[in-house]
């Protein structure tokens, strides 16, 4: 071959190299790497492409000594994860050592490439060609190719299993409001702005308190994700301590300001409070920081109710009132953080008087007017974490 011909070869596999590299693995998800990586080779270099995955519990490593058992043979929970190692371990080992598939012409058709990543065998690519071989820089472009895109499958396997830990850790931080006196009906909903989260930093509780009263509560850690959960967590441990001595709701915000300021990594939080007197019918209220609550009265009419809001909790500034307010049975109570109202480039002013606008069926059962209101507010589509709260006395 003369040197012309090097050179323009090796231009041509540098070319494709870096267009495997422009090409595959764009994203964090397997399946997007599988299909790009079919999609690369079938551009120039086959006519058929396919790409088989071992199961992510099944991935073996490809330099697992032979211990002179066949791989068919060796145990597996999972029969279909046994079958797929053992014919993916056969095509590692094919595949290492170059040897092809070929048809009766001897030249070969199919290549079998296995899918190899830091010793640890993920699949194999299987290209064909109808009109003839394969050649030796073709074959290396395939194994390139397949390289890279074992690289990128290893590290969207690795974000899988951090996102599946991360989840089974909020899954254990989501845990229900406390369940009120019978004489209070209660509803809530929690809806996560990041599809890969289960709960951020909104929450709300329900604590019993003597004298069939009960204390509601809506609370927002600033931030989103895991570690506004974990703060979530502390706070409403905390708040649960300290709600037990039965204070009045200021007097347990103040409380619960000065045990959480305490910490300097403590995150800011804001919070409202509502002790419900079903026996009084009449509702208290304090609130550091956090957005007034709303009660529809039995015509489905809205009125925003006027809570002074006092510095968040964390700060150690203390400060908060307490308001109180008339709630007979007609009357629905909706506690709410501000991803249900608040909208990018909008006043909260405008955004309360939206929700303050609202009228709900007559009647409506707490739940089915959680639900009207997250239909009609666009709830289920907003940019920020939504836990929203309906509490009702019941009738004597």
């Amino acid at each position: 071959m003369s040197a012309s011909s090097t050179g323009h070869a090796e231009r041509a596999r540098l070319r494709a190299a870096e267009e495997a590299a422009e090409r595959i693995g764009t994203t964090l998800d397997a399946r997007t790497t599988c299909t790009e990586l079919a999609r690369f080779v079938c551009r120039s270099l086959c006519d058929a492409a396919a790409v088989e995955l071992l199961p992510d519990d099944a991935v073996p490593d490809a330099a697992a000594p032979d211990d002179g058992v066949p791989a068919a043979e060796h145990p597996a929970a999972d029969p279909a994860a046994a079958v797929a190692r053992a014919t993916l371990h056969r095509v590692a080992t094919e595949g290492r050592a170059h040897l092809l598939e070929a048809d009766r012409g001897g030249a070969p058709a199919l290549v079998s490439v296995p899918l190899l990543a830091h010793g640890h065998l993920h699949g194999v690519l299987r290209a064909a060609r109808a009109d003839g071989g394969f050649t030796a820089d073709e074959t290396a472009t395939l194994h390139h190719a397949a390289r890279l895109a074992a690289v990128h499958l290893a590290h969207a396997r690795r974000h899988a299993a951090a996102r599946r830990t991360a989840l089974d850790l909020q899954r254990a931080l989501l845990a229900e409001p406390g369940r009120p006196h019978p004489n209070v009906e209660l509803a809530t909903r929690y809806l996560p702005a990041d599809r890969g989260a289960l709960v951020g930093g909104d929450w709300c509780e329900a604590i019993r308190l003597h004298y069939g009263r009960t204390l509601l509560v809506m609370g927002d850690v600033m931030g989103h994700g895991l570690e506004a959960a974990v703060e979530m967590s502390a706070y409403r441990a905390a708040l649960r301590y300290v709600a037990s001595a039965e204070l009045p709701p200021h007097r347990v915000l103040r409380q619960l300001d000065a045990v959480v300021s305490r910490d300097d990594r403590r995150r800011p939080a804001t919070c409202l409070l509502a002790q419900l007197d079903p026996a009084r019918s009449i509702a208290s209220f304090a609130s550091a920081g956090h957005l007034p609550p709303v009660v529809f009265g039995a015509d489905g009419s809205a009125r925003l109710l006027a809570v002074p809001a006092g510095p968040p909790l964390g700060t150690g500034a203390g400060g908060y009132e307490l308001v109180t307010s008339a709630l007979t049975p007609a009357d629905t109570l909706l506690m709410f953080t501000d991803g249900l109202v608040e909208r990018r480039g909008e006043d909260i002013d405008a955004s309360l008087s939206r929700l303050a606008g609202l009228r709900l069926p007559a009647g409506a059962a707490p739940a089915d007017l959680l639900d009207e209101a997250l239909r009609r507010l666009g709830g289920r589509h907003v940019e920020d974490d939504v836990a929203v709260l309906a509490a009702r006395i019941r009738g004597r």
